[in-house]
């Protein structure tokens, strides 16, 4: 029988062969060079290894996709901006087309500030909240009278990349909760976004990033830096809110804003759509 083949490097046995003879130990000068070899394996290994310790981090990574909505996953249709006019009529007694008003980009709750000061009533908590309350019912019945729809590229976009381990999709938006719940749950969008950031949350559009922030931080146990948030939206206020936390601003001319109107404020990136969904990945290291 054979004896066991050594395993190691530069091994060497003094046992007999099968003829019998011993094999001779190596020179010194084999010996040395055998060990040099031996180090730079090992000096090689250990240079690789930094690079491959990367990669493996790169993967485990994650990344949060702050979302805005309306002009940037779904057009309503109009549903929303009928919704506030309802209000006013059914509340008020006003009719007002709410020309003038600005409302892309805009919080829920900053919107309704507009509104009530232009008719002079006081835009208190009271008056804000019981408007607020109004405009949610109202909203469910205007959602299926108006012409809305996904917007290009959005439902397959969202498919790809919840299927992503490393992706963490979120809201970041002007709607108070209950409106957006209601407006992607009507289009068949909301069971992809874990959580979001909403007009209940505050009033300014720019102070609504760090309630994400918080809130990703809370349910992923893990601290999302700047460089690791993308916030996307469609239009400038969209734009202030992501640089307000420092993220890569991600604008789609898919809203009311062009393509022009929106590069003027500075986004990292500036698309037309999402109607190309690989590609756009691709671009974005989706």
């Amino acid at each position: 029988m054979r004896p066991p083949i050594a395993f190691g490097l530069g091994a060497q046995s003094n046992q007999p062969s099968e003829g019998g003879a011993r094999t001779r130990a190596p020179s010194k000068a084999v010996a040395k060079q055998q060990e040099r070899e031996v180090s730079g394996r090992h000096s090689r290994f250990q240079i690789a290894r930094p690079a491959f310790q990367s990669e493996i981090s790169r993967l485990n990574s994650k990344r949060l996709l702050l979302f805005d909505i309306d002009g940037t996953l779904i057009n309503s249709g109009g549903a929303g901006l009928q919704a506030l006019r309802d209000v006013l009529r059914d509340q008020f007694g006003i009719t007002d087309n709410l020309d003038g008003i600005e409302v892309a980009g805009r919080t829920d709750s900053g919107i309704v500030h507009q509104i009530l000061r232009r008719q002079q009533i006081e835009p208190n908590e009271e008056n804000t909240i019981r408007f607020l309350d109004r405009y949610v019912e109202l909203l469910a019945d205007e959602l299926p009278r108006c012409p809305g729809r996904v917007l290009p590229g959005i439902r397959e976009l969202l498919d790809r990349l919840q299927a992503r381990p490393q992706i963490v999709l979120a809201l970041l938006t002007g709607n108070v909760e209950r409106g957006a719940k209601l407006k992607l749950e009507y289009y068949g969008l909301w069971h992809f976004f874990e959580f979001g950031a909403f007009a209940d949350d505050h009033h300014e559009r720019n102070e609504l990033g760090a309630f994400a922030r918080r809130r990703a931080r809370e349910k992923h146990g893990m601290e999302f830096e700047s460089a690791a948030i993308d916030v996307i939206g469609d239009t400038p206020h969209d734009i202030a809110c992501g640089k307000a936390i420092g993220a890569r601003t991600i604008a789609v001319a898919t809203g009311s804003f062009s393509s022009a109107q929106l590069a003027a404020h500075g986004p990292t990136v500036l698309l037309e759509d999402f109607s190309e969904v690989k590609p756009r990945m691709t671009q974005l290291g989706w």
